[in-house]
């Protein structure tokens, strides 16, 4: 295949909606990225559409059940803090990155999800630390490119505060433009969460959030000067995407504690889980609720329960899918059910406390619910959200009225002149400039 661009930068600015496609188009870089190139303000993202799934379906082109990365985390009943699905190990098939890398480009990625070990020549994970006895800068270290990412501590690891927003994406940033500048690489990646942030602990609405939107659009505008800087803008692809939207809500949904209740899950005295016939395992506007062992009258029993709460809107459940259907949209069919919230509903994981929780102030605050999140059907209403490109090998001043989030990775790979394989998604021929 013929290589329609030098450098395609990949730039994901997690949580963008189509809905902010209004205020980007009143920021100079947004702008100019939306009115010089392609654009698509209707973007279909994936089920659950939550973080991880999202950004293994971008470099794969496939839904998750096909990928492998069907939720954030682990189904880990009872633990706090769940471990993420951090590395590449756990995605079936081959990526952009590993296609690129065979091709024998020069491949970096900076916080990319799913991305811990891969063989990326320039790789700074996302991961955290996530047990007590674990450091951040050591994990992140031996999971990624350790010489890159001690010479990038160095220079800027002064701007950090932790894992806290806009510090981390301000320290990302300006290791990206190091990037672009001494490595000049064939593909890069990056994500910036400092919106998804803003939009969970403050609303999807709020200044904060907007506040985010005028930063990002400042960043985007720092990588386009950096690549100008190193010479390669002329032969470099812009892309600027967004994996999921958000949406508002005010209650919790702790399933958990009512299956806990019903002795589907089993407690020790500290409260520790000691066994669990079924399991409600959240992705935010929606959830997986798994049976051990696939045991029939357990399956009954809990789908009978669900029907039960379903008939009240108050309960939050909007929709009951069998593993079989979820399957059929792209989620987890080794599932017994998934469940779709209803709007102003969110699923936690939680086995303490009510079935039904009411947001506050406070719980925000301490960061333990949020105001606003992600993982709805990408079929809801206003969920959607936005793709753009420009550079080389992207028609001028063009836009399509919708696509699909498993369509970017196969016209990347087309962009790059590699292949993805059989995938689910489809090169967009419309932006490509033949």
């Amino acid at each position: 295949m013929n290589r329609l661009t030098d450098h395609l930068i990949v730039i994901s600015f997690d949580c963008l909606s189509s809905l902010d496609y209004p205020m980007l188009l009143e920021l100079p870089h947004f702008r100019e990225l939306l009115t010089k190139g392609f654009y698509c303000k209707n973007v279909e993202s994936i089920y659950p559409s939550v973080t991880y799934p999202c950004h293994a379906t971008i470099v794969t082109g496939n839904y998750p059940n096909r990928h492998g990365i069907t939720n954030n985390t682990f189904i880990q009943p009872g633990r706090l803090s769940p471990d993420w699905y951090w590395h590449r190990k756990y995605v079936k098939g081959t990526t952009l990155y590993d296609e690129a890398k065979k091709a024998r480009m020069t491949t970096a990625a900076l916080l990319w999800p799913v991305t811990a070990k891969a063989n990326i020549d320039y790789n700074m994970p996302e991961i955290f630390a996530n047990r007590s006895w674990h450091n951040q800068i050591m994990v992140s270290l031996f999971n990624g490119s350790p010489l890159y990412q001690l010479s990038m501590n160095r220079r800027f690891g002064h701007l950090r505060d932790g894992l806290n927003q806009p510090a981390l994406d301000d320290f990302v940033l300006e290791s990206t433009v190091e990037t672009i500048k001494k490595k000049k690489p064939d593909l890069l990646m990056v994500h910036f969460t400092d919106l998804d942030t803003q939009r969970h602990y403050h609303g999807f609405s709020s200044e904060e959030a907007h506040a985010s939107i005028r930063r990002h659009d400042e960043r985007l505008g720092r990588i386009v000067d950096a690549l100008k800087e190193s010479g390669i803008y002329e032969n470099s692809t812009i892309v600027a995407l967004g994996d999921h939207s958000a949406l508002d809500e005010s209650k919790a949904v702790q399933l958990n504690v009512l299956l806990k209740e019903k002795g589907f899950i089993t407690v020790n005295k500290k409260g520790k889980v000691k066994d669990w016939n079924a399991y409600c395992k959240g992705c935010d506007g929606s959830a997986y609720v798994y049976v051990k062992n696939n045991d029939i009258n357990t399956k009954n029993a809990v789908h009978a329960l669900l029907k039960e709460l379903q008939k009240d809107p108050k309960n939050g459940i909007e929709n009951i899918l069998t593993g079989e259907e979820a399957g059929l949209l792209g989620a987890d069919e080794q599932c017994a059910f998934m469940l779709e919230a209803r709007k102003g509903f969110y699923y936690k994981d939680t086995l303490e406390g009510t079935f039904l929780h009411t947001i506050t102030p406070e719980d925000v605050k301490e960061k333990r619910y949020t105001y606003a999140s992600h993982g709805y059907s990408p079929k809801k209403e206003h969920y959607q959200t936005i793709f753009m490109a420009a550079g080389k090998g992207i028609k001028k001043q063009t836009n399509i009225s919708s696509m699909r989030l498993i369509d970017e990775g196969p016209t990347f790979a087309h962009l790059l002149g590699l292949q993805l394989g059989d995938t689910d998604g489809k090169v967009i021929e419309e932006m490509i400039e033949r």
